[in-house]
């Protein structure tokens, strides 16, 4: 390639080269285009390759994974420079734009793209170059840790300018816009900043914008009808500010071509759907997190109205009533989200349209029957009214990725037909009044990364063939079973190239799928707190938790298979026996918790080559023996992790091992005190399980002092100050 001496012209891109850039480019002294983005180069950006491409006019090379500093100086004699693309996808790639002091540009861009490279690391100011650039059409500087006020010169400076792209800087200040109608301006996104102060007249100044995305910002005021002068709006993303007041009609009736409405996160008000009806066109829209407020029992969607919707988003607001049969109106519906409002009466599947596959009910006051929905794949309905027991119509779902079942009061046992649901790959059934056996069916569900069981009343044996799901084990054959799911969105992207001398601009519109606008969440109890797992990072958390029930017998030995599950806790339950030593194969995990249960023996040794584990926990229970030494992570541990324990000695709990009996013998107390025994002062602190199974029976206690345990394993006990509560764990 590099024989051809006089190449006018040479496009690399999107391909999967790598390695250096050849050195010989630097002998193709006729480039005048020159596109290696999106490939694998890597190295550093030599000057000498640089200096040697004196006729190019456009120069391209985003999208790899170059690294070190690198000069724009060195361009500085390029008069014939149009176009200029250094996006970096690594973030290695620093590039100065000040040094040397002084110095000027003999070239007049049309596009500049510097995303992610870090600009000025030690300045953070806006390239000064720029103030001397005056046909500039597209600017991209995202990504860069800019300090400094809104540029407001630059679009002075080029009223030209089609597309300005500052997303995720720390930029300050008002959102200047020149005194003139900047009427070729299609696309503005100021994003991730701390902008303020939206002009009046923005409708006026930028009146063909299409694409307006001014979310997580600043912004403090009404919204302005003057954005209903934008007649060819198609984006409008003012997300996660403080707008306040209600919906303008102006908005309303004048962006008849709006596809995309974002304005969650705000402090908007009033009723919605009445407002909205004129917005046929309208593909995605999202209102969560403001004081909206309506009955849905009353709203109409027929035809175009309401009908071409895609995401619907109108979560933690104010909305009462019934879901009526309007919904199912609304026949391209995809995701459906309507968590944390105040719902009632009940919910059937049948009602939605058959495209839905993404539905979030949660925390309303729906009640039973719970919905049969074959065609969802996330279902999560936390939170509600759902009581009785989960019929096999429900589970009738082969599709179904997540279902979050919470916090409802739904009994009985889990049918066996759940070992059907093979695709499932988060179970979430807490906090209800689940009973029986742990069904050997849910072992089917090799897909399984997270499983949440805790605090309802399943007893008997925790299930050996555990072993064979696959609780965060990566194998190739699930890498597409992304749990992430692609939001119908609009996704504005551009593509700038020079073909022959002349300047072409592509913008590629995709209508159904574009960066996130609502992603997978997952809450999971791990580290003793709750954490929210949030889109691609799904594939790789997993955990179980068992915690807060009647769980019997010994801890299978087959658990210890687990080798990639991140979080255990088996906590609170009535399992005896010792802890099996195959636990030291658990090497991916961070979180362990066995305490309140009634193991003996000793800890193992081998648990000590759990490098990753930040959480550790085996207090009250009846082990012994000396307490593994404090090594690598055993070192951080603390005496809350084993306290309760009697016989255990060693470091943290300063218990000399040489006076403690080896053997767990029962100590009786006092026989005077009428039938109180004691194995140990034993001192519960006030977990959430504790507080979820005694606060029903005291209205409120300080510490627990004395219990027995008698032959039909019912636990009295005396609470500090107050009269006995009796009965409250069988």
């Amino acid at each position: 390639m590099c024989q051809l001496k006089r190449l006018q012209e040479l496009d690399l891109s999107q391909n999967y080269f790598e390695g250096i850039l050849p050195p010989c480019l630097y002998n193709l002294t006729f480039i005048g285009l020159l596109d290696v983005s999106d490939n694998n180069f890597s190295g550093t950006l030599s000057a000498s390759l640089i200096h040697s491409l004196t006729s190019s006019w456009y120069l391209d090379f985003s999208d790899n994974h170059f690294e070190g500093s690198f000069s724009l100086s060195s361009f500085k004699t390029q008069s014939k420079l149009e176009v200029l693309r250094f996006a970096s996808n690594n973030g290695k790639l620093q590039i100065d734009t000040e040094n040397p002091p002084g110095w000027f540009p003999s070239f007049q861009l049309k596009v500049l793209a510097l995303s992610n490279c870090s600009l000025n690391n030690h300045t953070n100011s806006i390239p000064n170059f720029l103030r001397h650039q005056f046909h500039l059409q597209i600017v991209d500087l995202s990504h860069n840790k800019f300090r400094a006020s809104f540029p407001g010169w630059l679009l002075v400076n080029n009223a030209d300018l089609e597309i300005l792209k500052l997303r995720n800087n720390f930029l300050f200040g008002e959102f200047q816009l020149p005194p003139f109608a900047m009427t070729n301006a299609v696309m503005v996104d100021v994003s991730g900043n701390q902008i303020h102060g939206l002009p009046e007249n923005i409708g006026k100044i930028l009146p063909h914008m299409e694409y307006l995305d001014l979310s997580r910002n600043a912004f403090e005021q009404d919204l302005l009808p003057s954005i209903g002068d934008m007649k060819n709006l198609q984006v409008l993303d003012l997300s996660y500010n403080n707008f306040s007041g209600e919906i303008p009609k102006e908005l309303t009736v004048g962006c008849n071509d709006l596809r995309v409405l974002i304005l969650s996160g705000n402090k908007l008000h009033g009723q919605i759907f009445p407002m909205l009806y004129n917005l046929t066109q309208l593909r995605v829209l999202q209102l969560r997190n403001n004081y909206f407020s309506g009955n849905l029992s009353n709203v109409k969607a027929k035809g175009r109205v309401l009908g071409n919707l895609a995401l619907l988003d109108i979560g933690y607001n104010f909305m009462t009533g019934n879901i009526g049969s309007w919904i199912g109106n609304v026949t391209y519906l995809d995701i459906l989200v309507m968590r944390n409002n105040y719902l009632e009466g009940q919910f059937q599947c049948e009602g939605i349209s058959r495209s839905v596959y993404y539905l979030d009910l949660s925390h309303n006051l729906l009640s039973a029957p719970l919905p049969s929905c074959p065609r969802l794949q996330h279902l999560y309905l936390q939170g509600n009214k759902y009581s009785g027991s989960i019929s096999e119509a429900f589970l009738n779902t082969s599709q179904l990725l997540v279902l979050n079942l919470r916090d409802n009061n739904l009994s009985g046992s889990i049918p066996s037909i759940i070992g059907l649901l093979t695709s499932l790959k988060v179970l979430l059934l807490s906090q209800n009044l689940l009973s029986g056996l742990i069904p050997e069916e849910l072992c089917e569900l090799k897909q399984i990364s997270m499983m949440d069981l805790s605090l309802n009343s399943f007893s008997g044996s925790i299930p050996p063939c555990f072993q064979g799901i696959r609780f965060g084990k990566i194998e190739p054959r699930y890498l597409d079973l992304d749990l992430s799911h692609e939001k119908v969105s609009n996704e504005w992207d551009y593509t700038t190239y020079f073909r022959y001398g002349t300047l072409k601009k592509d913008y590629v519109h995709h209508s159904t799928a574009e960066q996130s606008v609502t992603n997978v969440e997952v809450d999971f109890l791990t580290k003793h707190r709750s954490n929210t797992y949030k889109g691609g990072i799904l594939n790789f958390m997993s955990g179980l938790d068992l915690s807060c029930n009647k769980l019997s017998v010994r801890i299978p030995y087959e658990l210890g298979n687990l080798a990639w599950i991140h979080a255990l806790n088996l906590s609170y339950n009535h399992l005896t026996g010792p802890i099996p030593k195959s636990f030291s194969n658990l090497t991916q995990i961070e979180s362990l918790d066995l305490s309140h249960n009634m193991l003996s023996g000793e800890i193992p040794s081998l648990l000590i080559n759990l490098y990753f584990l930040e959480v550790f926990s085996v207090a009250s229970n009846n082990l012994s023996g000396r307490i593994p030494d404090m090594k690598a992570q055993f070192g951080t541990f603390d005496r809350s992790s084993y306290e309760g324990n009697q016989f255990l000695c060693g470091q943290p709990l300063n218990q000399n091992c040489s006076i403690v009996s080896p053997h767990p013998l029962i100590n009786f107390v006092d026989q005077s005190k009428e039938k109180w025994y004691g194995i140990h002062p034993v001192f519960f602190s006030a977990s959430s399980c504790l507080k979820h199974k005694i606060l029903g029976h005291c209205n409120s206690w300080n510490i627990i002092t004395k219990f027995v345990l008698t032959d039909s394993f019912i636990w009295f006990v005396e609470c500090g100050g107050l009269q006995k509560c009796r009965h409250f764990v069988k």
